[in-house]
């Protein structure tokens, strides 16, 4: 099976082409501004250097959110334009679940990904990692740190990533930054992204361009403005 994966939900946009449970091609760039002109040239590198088409692909996998609403909507909409005109299915894989599925070979039982929701918030959940695969402990949500941190098991090693991780350390103890660990791993999630969306499309539970929504998990400045 041979998917593009794509994600522009943060600064970290990244792009990637996985066969058979395999990262075959990645292109990750983390810049400032829109994702929209570079996030085209990279799927055509990638696609170029495997010389592969459009047609090659069995699907698609895109991250619909948490993260920034603009960056949402173009992985969106670049994801559903190659869908519509190839008629294959899209997976939609959360950047959260994605970002924690980068540790897990690392050796801690417990996960919490985490990005910067502006106005002095985290998009935030904490998975569990099993014989299985993982599960979500605290769900996916828009937190005010100390929230999220009252969420969180005592005592318990848990393993940090992500760009709001900084602003979760800004609310903690001096005793509590200590045993806080950061992963030092980067945050292009695009392999996670179709390795994981690679696994929905061959259960069947792909579904059409048409099908795909925005996981904002709070209301857009505009909206909060009316």
């Amino acid at each position: 099976m041979r998917l593009l994966a794509v994600d522009t939900t943060t600064g970290s946009g990244s792009a990637a082409l996985v066969e058979d449970g395999c990262v075959r091609a990645e292109i990750g760039i983390e810049a400032f501004g829109t994702h929209s002109s570079r996030l085209s040239a990279s799927i055509e590198v990638l696609l170029k250097s495997l010389h592969w088409e459009l047609a090659d692909l069995d699907g698609f996998a895109v991250t619909p959110g948490p993260g920034s609403f603009t960056g949402i909507r173009i992985g969106l909409s670049t994801v559903q334009a190659f869908a519509f005109a190839s008629g294959k299915p899209v997976a939609p894989v959360s950047s959260l679940r994605a970002l924690a599925w980068k540790l897990r070979y690392d050796g801690v039982p417990l996960a919490a990904p985490m990005h910067d929701a502006k106005k002095g918030e985290i998009y935030a959940a904490l998975y569990a990692f099993e014989m299985t695969g993982m599960k979500a402990v605290v769900p996916e949500g828009a937190y005010a740190p100390d929230r999220f941190k009252a969420l969180l098991p005592k005592g318990r090693k848990i393993l940090f990533i992500g760009g709001g991780f900084p602003i979760l350390m800004e609310g903690l103890s001096p005793s509590e930054k200590k045993r806080a660990v950061a992963s030092g791993r980067t945050l292009f999630i695009a392999p996670e992204v179709g390795l994981l969306g690679a696994a929905v499309i061959a259960a069947g539970k792909g579904v059409p361009p048409d099908r795909i929504e925005p996981l904002y998990l709070r209301r857009s400045q505009a909206e909060e403005g009316r």
